[in-house]
């Protein structure tokens, strides 16, 4: 199994954990009380900074319960690069009120997911034509 280092910066937040025996994500908790206004981007911090294990990313992404809250990761998700790993590189939620009233994202509540995934770099090389039909554009498959 995999590590991963993960460093509180308020340790009075649990520790994020797997929920289920069959969770993929492990939740992540508002650092702190913030009330976002209608339509509003904030960023939350998520209280760790975190050292991913080689050959693996972090992905950052809403519990499926988030939307409840009134707010969504504006960029739909987030990846965690390797390098984003100092001391004081706290993960953050950008968080997006789709609502048409203010909303409060208290401290400890539980706002996103962490998945960390495993990735394979691959070399980059330019060609004039790839040897394949096209199936037809993007959505080609049908609406449904």
């Amino acid at each position: 199994m995999k590590k991963l280092l993960l460093k509180r910066f308020d340790k009075s937040i649990p520790i994020p954990e797997y929920k289920t025996k069959g969770s993929v994500g492990f939740d992540l908790y508002a650092r702190e009380t913030i009330t976002i206004k209608s339509k509003e981007i904030v960023y939350i911090p998520l209280n760790i900074a975190v050292k991913i294990p080689d050959n693996c990313f972090f992905l950052l992404a809403n519990r499926s319960s988030t939307h409840k809250l009134g707010i969504t990761c504006v960029n739909g998700i987030g990846v965690g690069d390797l390098d984003f790993s100092g001391n004081e590189d706290e993960y953050k939620f950008p968080a997006y009120n789709f609502t048409d009233s203010e909303v409060i994202i208290e401290k400890g509540m539980r706002i996103a997911q962490g998945i960390i995934i495993p990735f394979e770099k691959v070399e980059i090389e330019e060609v004039d034509n790839l040897d394949e039909n096209s199936r037809g554009g993007f959505g080609s498959t049908g609406v449904y």
